[in-house]
Order: C-alpha cells, then sequence, then structure tokens
C-alpha cells in the first residue's frame, strides 16, 4: 500500500480538486504563478497518463529554487497575504508534479484544504462560503479515491457520498461555531497589504478622489432606524473632515480628540440607529450629522468626526444618535483662522471674483446665495467622468470646463467663501443611502460618497451648505441612482430605459442584500456578546469555561446518537430469503446440528441426509427452494419457502 503510485483516475482528482481551489485565486495571483500550477498539474497528468516522464531531480530542484526570486520579484516581499498566496500556489504546483506515493497525494489534499481558508482571507460572502463547501466535497472524494474506497463506483456517486459526509459532519461544526469560547481577537494579526484593495474614504480630497469612489457600487455601511428614516435630504453620514489645501489637494487635521460632546440644549429630536460598518483600514465611524453620543471605543474629535481608537480592520456593529436640528456653536481663533487660509498666490480668478461679489452683497447670506445661483444658472454640470484638471484645479473649473463632481463644488465653494472672509472647511463622508424594505434598513454605498461645505456664521454656528444641490437637486433629493443612473447590462440590449429591467434588478439586489445582511449580522457577526446573549439564553455562564465545555460536549454527544439513531433506522433492509434460511438453521442449531462457516447449502444438505436422514426430505426441499430464490435464473414464490420453513420441526 505504501509503495503504490497513485493511478492516472487518482492524480486525475487531485489535479481537478486542485484547480477547483486555485481558479478564484487567479485573479489575484501574478499571471507567472497562476500559468506555471497549470503547467505543472499538466505535466503531472501527462505523467499519469504515460505521455511524458516526470522531469529529473536536478529540474525540480532547480525550479523550487527559482520560485522563491519570481515571488520577490513580482510582489516586492517574501512575506505578507499576497506573497504568501503566491508561493503557496507554486510549491502546491510543484508538490502536485512530484506526487509518487499515497502518501505525497494525502499532503496534497490537506494542502488543498488550507487552500480553501486563504479564499476568506480576502473576502467572506455567502457566494465564496458556498464555492468553497463544494470544493471541500470534491477534496472528500478525492481522499476517498485515494484510499480506494468507492473505486468502481461513478464519479457522480463518489461525489455523492462525499457530500453526506460533508452534511453529517455539519451539525458538530454549527455546535462548535455556537458553542467554543470566542476570543477577543483573531488568533494572529493579518499582514499589512491584508487591507490594500479595501475601498473607502481616504483621508485627502483631490479632484476625482469621490468620482471615482462613486463607480463602486461596494457596501460601506448599513442602517437599522429605530423608528421610521429621515427624510433622504437629512442623510448626511459625516466622516473626514478636510481644513487644509495646497491648491489642489485638502487634508485633514491631526489633532486630539476632545471627550466632551456639543451642547445641543434641551430641544430638538434624536434620531437613534444601529449602524453595521464595513471595513475601510480607517479610524473613523459614520454618524449622521451631528452627532449626539460616542459608540463604545471612540471619541469626538474638535471637528465633530466620531473616531475609533484602532483602525477598523474587521465589520463593525455600533450604536449611535444624532440630533439633525441642531448645529455646534463653538469656534476657536485658531481655527477661525485655519478655516480661512489659502494657499499664496492659488486661485487668482476666483480670488479676485469672490472678493468683487462680497462687496457687491449685503451680508454674508447674500453672498453665499449669489455663489450657488451662479453654479445654478451657469452651465455647470454633474458628471462621474469630469476633464482632468492640470493647471489651478478651481480656476480651471469655475470659468473653463464646468464639469466636475462633488469634490469640484465643495473645493470651489470653500475657495470663494474663505476668499471672502467668511469661515468654511469641507466635509467628507456620504450622502443618502438605499432603504432595503425586506430587511427594513439603510443601504449606504461607496457611490453614495459625497461632499459638502460647512460655514461658520456669527450667531448661527457651523451651518452645512451642499453647493452641489444647486447643480443637481436630484442627487440629493431622490439619491445617486437618479442624478446619475447606474448602466444595466451591455449597452446592446437596451436595458437602461427599460423600467420593468430596472425594477426587476432593483428587486434582485435588495433581495440579495438582505440575505448578505443576515449573513454578516448572524455568521460573520457572531462573536463574543453574540455568543454571551446565547449561552445566557440557555442559562450557561459564558465565564464559566467548565460549564460551556460540559454543555459542548453533552451537545455533540446528543448530535452523533441521533445520528446514528437516524443511520440505524435507514440500515438497508435485510435479505427475506437469506433470514428464512438462517431460521431453517438456527431450528437445526437446537438440535445440535450446526452449519459450518464454510458451508454452503449444498454441502450442509448432503451432510444432513447423511448424518440424519429423518430430516433429510424437509431439508433438500427448503434447500433446494433457497437455491433456487437466491441464486436461480427463474425466481420461485417465496411463500413456498416460508411456509416449508415454518412447518420444519426438527
Amino acid at each position: 500500500m505504501i509503495n503504490r503510485r497513485p493511478s492516472s483516475e487518482q492524480i486525475l482528482w487531485l489535479c481537478a480538486a486542485m484547480a477547483l481551489v486555485i481558479t478564484p485565486h487567479l485573479s489575484r495571483l501574478p499571471i507567472w504563478a497562476g500559468i506555471a500550477f497549470g503547467l505543472l498539474a499538466l505535466w503531472r497528468l501527462g505523467v499519469a497518463f504515460g505521455r511524458i516522464s516526470l522531469p529529473a531531480r536536478w529540474l525540480r530542484v532547480f525550479l523550487v529554487l527559482a520560485i522563491l526570486p519570481a515571488v520577490y520579484l513580482s510582489q516586492g516581499t517574501l512575506f505578507g497575504r499576497s506573497a504568501g498566496l503566491t508561493l503557496l500556489a507554486a510549491l502546491a504546483g510543484m508538490k502536485l508534479l512530484e506526487t509518487q506515493s499515497p502518501r505525497d497525494a494525502y499532503v496534497v489534499t490537506l494542502l488543498g484544504f488550507f487552500l480553501v481558508i486563504t479564499h476568506f482571507l480576502y473576502q467572506q460572502s455567502i457566494a465564496i462560503g458556498i464555492y468553497m463547501l463544494l470544493v471541500v466535497i470534491v477534496f472528500t472524494a478525492t481522499l476517498m479515491t485515494i484510499h480506494g474506497h468507492g473505486l468502481a463506483q461513478a464519479p457522480i456517486r463518489r461525489l455523492r457520498y462525499a457530500g453526506i459526509l460533508v452534511l453529517q459532519a455539519m451539525p458538530i461544526a454549527l455546535l462548535l461555531f455556537l458553542l467554543f469560547p470566542r476570543l477577543p481577537g483573531p488568533l494572529w494579526g493579518l499582514p499589512k497589504d491584508a487591507y490594500s484593495t479595501v475601498t473607502g474614504l481616504g483621508e485627502t480630497m483631490s479632484p476625482g478622489s469621490v468620482s471615482r469612489l462613486s463607480l463602486s457600487d461596494a457596501v460601506a455601511f448599513r442602517v437599522k432606524f429605530d423608528g421610521p428614516p429621515p427624510p433622504a435630504a437629512a442623510l448626511y453620514w459625516r466622516g473626514p473632515v478636510l481644513w487644509t489645501t495646497d491648491g489642489r489637494t485638502w487634508s485633514g487635521l491631526s489633532r486630539g480628540p476632545v471627550h466632551r460632546l456639543p451642547d445641543h440644549g434641551r430641544n430638538g429630536t434624536d434620531t437613534r440607529y444601529t449602524v453595521t460598518l464595513e471595513p475601510h483600514n480607517q479610524r473613523w465611524l459614520f454618524a449622521l450629522d451631528l452627532p449626539a453620543s460616542t459608540p463604545r471605543g471612540s471619541v469626538l474629535s474638535e471637528d465633530f468626526q466620531l473616531l475609533r481608537r484602532k483602525r477598523i480592520r474587521q465589520r463593525l456593529r455600533y450604536r449611535a444618535r444624532s440630533r439633525l436640528d441642531q448645529r455646534p456653536h463653538n469656534i476657536s481663533a485658531i481655527s477661525a483662522a485655519r478655516a480661512l487660509a489659502l494657499p499664496q498666490g492659488a486661485h487668482p480668478t476666483s480670488r479676485a471674483l469672490a472678493k468683487r461679489w462680497r462687496r457687491e452683497s449685503r451680508g454674508e447670506q447674500a453672498y453665499i446665495q449669489r455663489v450657488l445661483a451662479h453654479f445654478r444658472q451657469q452651465p455647470f454640470y454633474y458628471t462621474l467622468r469630469p476633464p482632468l484638471l492640470g493647471g489651478d484645479t478651481v480656476d480651471e473649473f469655475m470659468f473653463s470646463s464646468r464639469r466636475g463632481f462633488c469634490e469640484h463644488y465643495a473645493a470651489a465653494f470653500t475657495v470663494f467663501m474663505r476668499a471672502a472672509g467668511i469661515p468654511a472647511r469641507i466635509v467628507t463622508g456620504y450622502q443618502g443611502g438605499e432603504y432595503n424594505p425586506l430587511g427594513q434598513y439603510l443601504v449606504v454605498r461607496q457611490r453614495d460618497a459625497h461632499a459638502w461645505v460647512e460655514l461658520w456664521l456669527e450667531g448661527s454656528g457651523w451651518v452645512r451648505v451642499d453647493p452641489t444641490a444647486a447643480v443637481s437637486p436630484s442627487r440629493i433629493e431622490l439619491g445617486m441612482d437618479a442624478a446619475i443612473p447606474q448602466p444595466l447590462g451591455p449597452p446592446l440590449l437596451g436595458l437602461a430605459d427599460n423600467a420593468t429591467a430596472r425594477e426587476l434588478w432593483r428587486n434582485f439586489r435588495q433581495s440579495w442584500d438582505a440575505l448578505n445582511n443576515g449573513w454578516n449580522q448572524w455568521v460573520l457577526g457572531y462573536g463574543m456578546e453574540r455568543q454571551r446573549q446565547l449561552l445566557a439564553r440557555i442559562h450557561i455562564d459564558s465565564g464559566n469555561l467548565a460549564e460551556i465545555a460540559l454543555a459542548l460536549m453533552l451537545s455533540i454527544t446528543l448530535s452523533l446518537g441521533i445520528l446514528a439513531l437516524w443511520l440505524w433506522r435507514r440500515r438497508a433492509p435485510g435479505d427475506p430469503v437469506l433470514g428464512l434460511y438462517r431460521r431453517f438453521c438456527q431450528k437445526l442449531k437446537r438440535r445440535h446440528i450446526e452449519c459450518g462457516r464454510s458451508e454452503g447449502p449444498v454441502d450442509f444438505c448432503r451432510r444432513i441426509t447423511r448424518q440424519h436422514p429423518q430430516f433429510s426430505a424437509e431439508a433438500s426441499e427448503i434447500s433446494r427452494l433457497y437455491i433456487d430464490l437466491r441464486y436461480g435464473s427463474k425466481r420461485t414464490d417465496i411463500s413456498r419457502l416460508r411456509q416449508a420453513v415454518k412447518i420444519f420441526h426438527p
């Protein structure tokens, strides 16, 4: 068994299973790694079917040594998530190539099971979970094939049997998931590059940064309100606040947070809600403008950002409270000076026009309305694909291109305010969201990313002004899909203006998102707090490990008992012909006439005739009926055998 070489069928199963687990990783692997794995797998298949021979030992050593520099040159390092995956995929191909014994085949299969886990370092969606479950079934069938079990069976029957084995293990896996003590953090930290592809708002804003983000349909966060959701025009989700600019890029402050919430007074109504935030590898949380509480583990900054103490690298669920009808009224001299600063020599045309309009306006409000009216009345356009601005970004946008996204309008409006002596700052975040009636929550996507302006007005405090609303009111009132609809299918199909197709697509997307939200809340979001609540319901102390261990052991024992009982009840029914013959033998055994283990019915009947002739006639008839029913070509009526055994009394 140990020296036996794997058959061509076993190698085929190994290669197919490894190809299935590697395929979803191809988009993340360097091109050379995917090609190398494919060539190595094909080489091993060629060897298995006698087309070619295995490479020489020196060549295999050379290929292994060449993998390390190839990984380093393509990834820039030998450590990290991407480099580790590339190295693992290439070495998996090499191990597959040198598989020459059952032990090697088992190692490759176990390596495949480990590769299944690596997919969840990138995404943990329902789709990838279902796909990996199918891959696990294929690897289980591969193990059966390597072991020699069911080689005579068709592949589909082998897969079916492997699926049954996996399903039988599901109850125990579910119990371990629910009851095994949860740790406060991961067993190990992910490498730095694990968050390199996370989508979200950045710490700076420049022309095109928000519009590029709005091309993504990825979910930023979901919100469950305690009551009816506020109107769409009030859904401003506050994020990073930007104060300084070099003429092109706007940046925030790196100042220490304050722990005191703004004074809202006794008037106003609280809006309470629960946010499920997707990981974005930054510190900020999102809350409706203006936050009236700080979620656990967060603080409030001087410019009213909610900041987490650590970067958010896992899905986070938190409670929040906001006051939508009140604004902060405090500003320091340093903040006022910072909110008026502009780079020396930047935006000369815009600053000159701003000063002239300010002189011609009667008060700050009149000046603000004049700037907004300029956006509204002149041929400005709201677009996701504005032209590139190579010179002075504000002057070129205001007097030349006049095409831009929210960051263009927010930056230009802030420059016009500061040039006129009105303190202003840019707030980035998200605006709006899509209400999902199936789950009764609001979905805020990356395409809802937005930038607006806050002005400091004497007697009013910080006041929100959204210049985008002057150009595209539908963006604020109806959402991003109303202002710039997403393309629906290839243009040749003509579905862009098909209302029925859009409605069907919207219903499907909402159903799928509701399913994903349930998956996130109850599977991916099942942590220490959820486990503590579950254990409390069944009267188990979550802090008592002995009590949890006992509950886990009893639950697993009960599950195994139920499974064993189910299998026992589903056992194949016995052969009635064989049962009748055994009853005949039992009757003879009482007279000390016992059938030997290797004695067939013909030999046993001859011995009875020779040693006990008084039973010869009955024994001969019963043996003849039994042989005819069990082995004969013509099926005799079983009732005759049953009657003969019944009346036989030795």
